[in-house]
């Protein structure tokens, strides 16, 4: 299904901001400020920045309409909410100020359409099966500017999900986690740390696709050095990580946009106790 044949069928405008309510505000630190993307405006100035960091700076090659128009866009957008962050510091108007972005995708919206965008990498559907009682919100897209590369930005991004979570009362949080390159050996010993350290069992266990699946298990467990490990890993993994996420088994190299993916699961519950207090009091102030 193209973009085009799916607008026909939903309302484009963004899912927090239909029927004319107004989107609020899910987190504030200093000048930045995140929320839900509220126009088709703010929707297409994250689509631009996405291209800004995937396309520019990662390399990334997208379908050719996406490279002709110049920001990244396919056919989940136009179901998903989209988390983004402004600096209302900068000039302009709000398209003009936003600096970094998550695309968010909860289940019951996914079930009315065509399914999770993780499905095209893993087999997240025995998972999902396996708890029929959860609800569970899809991230994904994630990208912030360079200049706001920060602890704090990242931060905020996590406030903004929290207070989301809670808004819809979701209970697990999954999607990809992105390597750059596509070779997995350039990462062997982040892998293997995670294959060996936070590999996804029991109930919570998912595999790349057959067709997709590729190692991560490149190092014996006594040659992993968790401080080196850890130090190699992409900043947005490793906050995962801190949050108390679980992997799924084996890789996927995503050729398109040059990046080696592994998949993150995060059931709410699992959540470490220190940073539901971090987060908890704003979170839950901005979620009412």
């Amino acid at each position: 299904m193209t973009l085009e044949t799916m607008e026909t069928k939903t309302d484009t405008r963004p899912p927090g901001h239909r029927g004319g309510e107004a989107t609020p505000v899910l987190g504030r630190m200093g000048s930045l400020e995140t929320r839900l993307a509220a126009t088709p405006e703010e929707v297409r100035a994250a689509q631009t920045i996405r291209y800004r960091v995937f396309v520019e700076e990662m390399g990334a090659r997208l379908p050719p309409e996406a490279m002709a128009a110049g920001f990244d866009f396919d056919a989940f957008d136009a179901i998903c909410d989209h988390l983004i962050v402004l600096d209302r510091a900068l000039e302009g108007e709000a398209p003009d100020q936003i600096v970094a972005t998550y695309r968010l995708l909860r289940q019951e919206v996914a079930d009315r359409h065509s399914g999770f965008y993780s499905a095209s990498e893993f087999d997240i559907a025995p998972m999902i099966a396996r708890h029929p009682g959860k609800r569970f919100l899809e991230l994904g897209r994630s990208c912030v500017l360079s200049p706001y590369r920060t602890k704090r930005t990242v931060e905020l991004l996590w406030q903004g999900n929290w207070a989301y979570a809670l808004k819809h009362n979701l209970d697990v949080m999954f999607g990809c986690g992105s390597f750059p390159g596509a070779f997995p050996e350039f990462h062997a010993l982040a892998l293997s740390f995670l294959h060996h350290t936070v590999l996804a069992s029991g109930d919570w266990a998912v595999r790349a696709a057959p067709n997709r699946y590729r190692n991560m298990d490149l190092m014996p467990t006594e040659a992993v050095n968790p401080k080196r490990a850890l130090t190699a890993m992409p900043p947005l993994i490793k906050g995962y990580l801190r949050l108390g996420a679980m992997v799924g088994e084996g890789a996927v190299v995503d050729q398109a946009f040059g990046t080696t993916d592994v998949l993150i699961v995060l059931p709410v519950e699992s959540i470490s106790s220190r940073y539901l207090n971090y987060y908890g009091a704003d979170a839950q102030r901005f979620a009412s």
